[in-house]
């Protein structure tokens, strides 16, 4: 029994024929969506890991630091390069620095300054390479038209030449042009996907920071009487999942108790 040869096995209209008809413009195109694709999955796995650190971070925060007798040494308890420690180093320094001023400003504006600096510093990293995701999700749908149009082309091109619209003339390029449709979708929904989730994640660790942020300012400005309750906090609440300072007991709008009828 002879053996059938391999090329009536190989598939004439899958994806590496389809590149290789469609030539220098389909790889080109095919390669460009590869990179987003790989780009996207990168940006997404590191920004994960790096809001999950902080995350963790905010865990340790609320567990151990504010037991600390005073500011410097609950800052030792800290990761050196985590962003709750450099909150925390920029808010000391900015302390060392407000007695060296010449023509000093009000200690509660300075401190509130350079406290939100620093915050907007831990937001911007935070905030690096999502450009890169709304630049793919919005982009990646568009690089697979041209594909499209370029398939749909050749396609024309071969049904003038041929003189018929037959399927063996015309399948090639059709294929090239949805399966280019296709790709661009395939690179742009994930893309969509991981930017809204990553900006979403961010917005929560902002909070949380700036929650942590409002603490630190309280602590600073009273030489260390105010800070926040660190006992437990309800699952579920505010307090518990951004770790803010709860109510204080005095620190209640005051309320009038009704006069009973007939009462002087």
């Amino acid at each position: 029994m002879q053996a059938a040869p391999a090329a009536a096995s190989a598939n004439p209209y899958g994806l590496v024929p389809a590149l290789e008809q469609g030539g220098i413009i389909a790889f080109s195109v095919f390669a460009i969506l590869v990179i987003m694709s790989l780009g996207t999955f990168y940006i997404l796995f590191t920004k994960l890991m790096q809001q999950q650190k902080i995350i963790s971070q905010g865990r340790k925060v609320r567990a151990s630091f504010w037991n600390s007798p005073n500011l410097r040494e609950a800052s030792t308890k800290l990761e050196a390069k985590s962003a709750y420690r450099a909150i925390v180093d920029d808010a000391l320094l900015a302390q060392d620095q407000h007695g060296k001023l010449t023509d000093p400003i009000d200690q509660h504006d300075w401190m509130a300054n350079s406290l939100a600096r620093s915050q907007g510093a831990i937001g911007a990293r935070l905030g690096e390479g999502l450009a890169f995701l709304a630049t793919v999700g919005s982009t990646a749908p568009f690089i697979g038209l041209f594909g499209t149009v370029v398939g749909i082309y050749r396609a024309l091109i071969k049904i003038g030449a041929s003189g018929q619209a037959s399927i063996d003339a015309v399948a090639g390029p059709v294929g090239e042009a949805l399966i280019m449709t296709a790709l661009g979708l395939v690179v742009a929904v994930p893309a969509v996907l991981a930017y809204n989730w990553l900006v979403r994640r961010n917005k929560s660790i902002m909070e949380d920071l700036a929650a942590f942020t409002n603490d630190l300012h309280g602590y600073l400005m009273s030489n260390g009487a105010v800070k926040p309750n660190v006992g437990p906090a309800t699952k579920g609440s505010a307090q518990a999942r951004t770790g803010a300072a709860p109510t204080q007991p005095g620190s209640e709008p005051l309320r009038r108790t009704p006069t009973p009828t007939g009462a002087k």
